[in-house]
């Protein structure tokens, strides 16, 4: 796991296509859409804005006459401007090259470039104005490429108070003329945290069958009882009425890291389910009645319950200032403390009503004493 935010940009969007002239026309009408939502900020495309660049365009019939080929021409511009290693220096177990080119005041100045002297086979100096001329073009500084294909990506940072999906959602509803209006060869694609998050549910999804599998297993070995473990099963998505608010209360993003609290709330829960039952059991091994043994079991199991959950909650807080793990924290603060209570509940009453356990009459102490009397 990345400790930090799934993707430096919140909301992005990928411009696909074969023609470089089409992506960034089709990427800066994107754009323009997202600058006109009031929730986007610092919206930028990743290939950045178009530079100037120097091209040599050499002249062969010169080249001929000097006797330089264009490769030859070429090793020497570059020697001159970006350099090459003649040497290397050490300095204790550190070694360093040393790399030789041209001084900053020429290389770095654009009018002095055409000043440049190669050197052809005999040894004379040449200056490259005479073999060619240098022309300006704009270009752009960086190409980036996903799966073989050219791809910008129009990014933004959004509102603290809202939510990814929630501003790519309104994105692209907006900028669906232009997908509508794009040739086959082009797409636009929705990138950001919705796409990371969907990769980190996808390789979750994985292991959830084998998951499942093992813990319906532990569980039916813990109760020996079909029905049993039906029950320890339902009251794992308790937490649910405590994660919802909790979420929206605190504008939570239900993510990978919420899903992966959601997960473990389920075992919490369903744990305080097996406590309850292997109480009950107890209790009705010691001679109480079915009904009797569930209050007990409630009554007696309620205080460590409670505790253990409070213990937890309090624990998860200083989690809850994390930017990465904050999510699942307030998932399982909030599912925590409301399932904890709802199981105390709900356990109880399913059971009665799966196990048909009435209510019945215990004697008064008084009463058992006329019965026992002679």
């Amino acid at each position: 796991l990345v400790f930090g935010p799934y993707s430096p940009w919140p909301v992005a969007f990928r411009v696909m296509g074969p023609s470089l002239e089409k992506d960034r026309a089709i990427a800066t009408q994107v754009q323009a859409t997202m600058l006109a939502n009031p929730h986007t900020r610092q919206v930028n495309q990743d290939w950045g804005e178009r530079a100037p660049t120097a091209h040599f365009v050499l002249d062969q019939a010169r080249l001929q006459l000097i006797g330089l080929s264009s490769h030859e021409a070429a090793e020497q511009i570059q020697f001159l401007l970006t350099g090459a290693p003649v040497t290397q220096v050490r300095e204790d177990i550190r070694t360093a090259e040393v790399i030789a080119r041209s001084a900053g005041t020429d290389r770095l100045d654009p009018s002095k470039l055409n000043d440049m002297t190669l050197m052809n086979h005999w040894g004379k100096a040449v200056p490259l104005s005479q073999i060619g001329h240098i022309e300006i073009r704009t270009e752009e500084p960086i190409l980036k490429r996903r799966d073989r294909v050219p791809t910008i990506t129009v990014e933004s940072d959004i509102d603290e108070s809202l939510q990814p999906p929630q501003v790519s959602a309104e994105i692209e509803k907006a900028i669906q003329p232009i997908i509508a209006s794009l040739h086959e060869s082009y797409k636009i694609e929705t990138g950001g945290n919705i796409e990371e998050s969907e990769k980190a549910n996808k390789a979750l999804s994985v292991v959830f069958p084998a998951m499942i599998v093992l813990m319906l297993t532990v569980i039916i070995f813990q109760v020996r009882s079909f029905s049993a473990m039906f029950m320890v099963v339902l009251t794992a998505p308790l937490g649910l009425a405590g994660v919802v608010p909790t979420l929206l209360l605190f504008h939570q993003p239900f993510g990978f890291n919420a899903i992966l609290g959601l997960i473990a709330l389920a075992g919490i829960l369903m744990r305080n389910t097996l406590i309850l039952i292997g109480q009950i059991k107890t209790n009705q091994e010691e001679g109480l009645d079915s009904y009797h043994a569930v209050v007990e079991a409630t009554i007696q199991r309620s205080r460590p319950v409670v505790l253990t959950a409070l213990a937890a909650v309090l624990a998860f807080i200083p989690l809850t200032f994390s930017v990465f793990w904050g999510s699942m924290a307030f998932t399982l603060i909030g599912g925590t403390a409301v399932g904890t209570v709802l199981t105390l509940l709900f356990l109880p009453a399913i059971y009665s009503i799966w196990f048909g356990v009435k209510p019945t009459a215990v004697p008064s102490d008084e009463t058992q004493a006329v019965l026992v009397s002679p």
